[in-house]
């Protein structure tokens, strides 16, 4: 899973980018204004650990978020207004989600760019930045599919006209302040815009950036309408203080982090809200070559599940053996499940649950 993270100048976003990858990173893509900052983090199961004790595996493979740290906006190039770059926004095209860093801290070595600290004034600003590039894209993808339409040939437009409304339908609703995931759209209509990457189809957590001893404000205190903030994530940190726990030894850090009286870290929070937004839940695989968690979508059936293991799977897919965690943790292996019936076998058409352990059969 590919994050980009997004913010205003000042807003802590590349500080929030450190602690969450630990200060490892690498740089790709070199531009005009910067290289893109990649961090890969492993996303912790601790099932994991418990089925390495039982089977002892060669690996133990845990999934994995990678963060984008965007490369900073040219503001001799911008207009004063402008708070994402045209690169920038062909860049988070490709991400599969989207993390705003909020600034709600106040600094005044650091002076805002809008001169003031205001969380729900910046929230809605990034917000509607997505939905302008997006508007900008439709535009451009109505412009050019009218024109199309007006050259092609009689047999080619009945093909042609379904496309041309779906763009029509969602930038109406853009225009009224509806991001796309939240439009009531038809499976053909989703899939027609799929090849758009429109960046309000995409899942989006709020990252509120608070000082040391603040308390991190939630959408709801901020007076943030319920339209607005449907199926968005939120979390707060203290990225400065996170960003140096992330450099200290682990034995350092969690002395540090008993001695100030700090819960689980902050990043482990941010990673389970981008979970939880993206609508991820793991399956699991077991062998002596590996113990594995597997991310895969809320509501996969068992023959698409299959094929993040392998693409083959999905067509070579007989059944799934699947037993819950919690039964195959109480029964001790594969085998006692089966004799007390809880380790069963599920067709093409289950819906994986978070935990599943499977085993798939495939036809080769």
């Amino acid at each position: 899973m590919d994050i980009a993270v997004i913010g205003l100048p000042q807003s802590g976003k590349t500080t929030v980018f450190n602690a969450l990858t630990g200060g490892h990173s690498s740089s790709m893509g070199a531009g005009d204004a910067g290289p893109l900052q990649v961090g890969v983090v492993k996303v912790i199961d601790p099932r994991l650990a418990v089925l390495d004790g039982m089977y002892h595996p060669k690996k133990v493979i845990h999934p994995e978020i990678k963060y984008w740290d965007l490369p900073p906006i040219d503001r001799e190039a911008a207009s004063a207004n402008q708070v994402l770059s045209g690169r920038q926004r062909n860049i988070l095209q490709a991400a599969d989600a989207l993390l705003l860093v909020i600034r709600a801290f106040e600094d005044p070595a650091l002076l805002h760019p809008l001169e003031t600290v205001d969380p729900a004034r910046d929230v809605k600003l990034l917000l509607d930045e997505l939905s302008l590039a997006d508007l900008e894209a439709l535009e451009k993808a109505e412009a050019r599919l009218s024109d199309g339409l007006k050259k092609a040939k009689p047999a080619e437009r009945p093909a042609m006209i379904p496309l041309l409304e779906t763009v029509q339908k969602v930038k109406a609703f853009l225009e009224e302040g509806i991001p796309m995931k939240s439009q009531k759209l038809t499976g053909s209509e989703t899939a027609a815009l799929v090849d758009f990457q429109l960046l309000t189809a995409k899942p989006v957590m709020i990252a509120f950036n608070v000082g040391e001893d603040d308390k991190a404000p939630t959408l709801e205190s901020l007076g943030i309408s319920s339209e607005v903030a449907v199926g968005l994530g939120e979390v707060g940190l203290c990225a400065k203080l996170e960003e140096d726990l992330s450099l200290m030894e682990a034995d350092e850090a969690e002395e540090f982090r008993e001695a100030m009286g700090l819960d689980e870290p902050a990043v482990e929070r941010v990673k389970q809200v981008c979970y939880s937004t993206v609508g991820l839940v793991s399956f699991l695989t077991v062998g002596e070559d590996e113990c594995r968690a597997w991310p895969v979508p809320a509501g996969i059936v068992a023959q698409m599940a299959a094929g993040t293991i392998h693409t083959d799977f999905t067509r070579g897919f007989i059944r799934a053996e699947v037993i819950a965690y919690d039964d195959l943790i109480r029964c001790g292996s594969l085998a006692q499940g089966r004799k007390e019936g809880v380790l069963r076998s599920e067709g093409k058409t289950y819906e994986v649950k978070d935990g599943d352990v499977i085993n798939f059969l495939i036809n080769t």
